[in-house]
């Protein structure tokens, strides 16, 4: 899968409005294999509570049976199971959404094929959940903008609820904008609106990507691509008199103005 990744990376590449039509084949045994593999030991289990280990136990017979549901497009993923976390500097908490360990596995595999993708399109000012990228690198470009340059003003901007608030047909929208395969897309589809268990009652999602699930980090990447860098980038930039700069981290973003 490596080697078929990297031809994709170089199309992607090379040609920045191509879409490609044929992507959900790479999700077969071989590959999510070793996603699961890669998957952390010892983490909070979805709503039927199996392990990697468990899953592990029948590991061979279980991706089969896996891939042949993704082939036969009755893949359903589970609801995940719902729980809270303390936020930081706040009296609030965060939800998350766990997935099952076979769901994981699935969107680890659908977010290698989207990273191959995208990471040939984003721009440089987005650091946060990208690979070889971190919050120390935001702050290191951020402090050079600071310091080398003669700001303005500098405005802090946070997303209220991003995460739960993503409108998913622009997610899909935006995903139609370089992949025209209906299987990979459906499978996207229905991880969106596949719902969350909390206190033992099933709650659909008309909104939002759950934070705690594989995939979520780069969809909200390729959502805030389009909304907010391009936005930035083709408009912002071009009105104003002097310099303009964004760095962004996730749904955190510092725009500054320079003279």
């Amino acid at each position: 899968m490596e080697t078929k990744l990297l031809r994709i990376a170089e199309l992607a590449k090379s040609n920045p409005k191509m879409k490609f039509t044929s992507l959900a084949h790479l999700l077969n045994e071989q590959s999510l294999v070793q996603c699961h593999r890669e998957s952390p030991n010892k983490k909070a289990t979805g709503i039927n509570g199996t392990t990697k280990e468990q899953y592990g136990e029948n590991l061979e017979e279980n991706i089969k049976d896996l891939v042949s549901t993704l082939k036969s497009k009755s893949y359903r993923p589970v609801p995940v199971r719902r729980m809270y976390i303390p936020k930081l500097n706040s009296n609030k908490k965060r939800p998350l959404g766990i997935p099952e360990h076979e769901d994981k596995i699935v969107q680890r595999g659908i977010t290698k094929i989207l990273n191959s993708i995208y990471e040939n399109d984003f721009l440089d000012c987005s650091f946060g959940f990208r690979p070889n990228r971190n919050c120390h690198d935001a702050l290191k470009i951020l402090n050079h903008y600071i310091e080398k340059r003669s700001v303005n003003y500098v405005v802090d901007v946070d997303i209220k609820g991003f995460f739960d608030n993503v409108d998913h047909r622009w997610v899909m929208e935006f995903l139609k904008l370089r992949i025209a395969d209906p299987n990979l897309l459906r499978i996207i589809g229905r991880f969106l609106k596949g719902g969350y268990m909390e206190e033992g009652k099933k709650h659909k999602t008309e909104y939002g990507t759950p934070q705690g699930g594989v995939i979520s980090p780069v969809l909200a990447n390729i959502y805030l691509h389009y909304v907010l860098d391009l936005w930035f980038e083709k408009r912002v930039r071009k009105q104003c008199k002097g310099q303009a700069f964004i760095v962004r981290y996730a749904d955190d973003c510092a725009p500054r103005k320079c003279a």
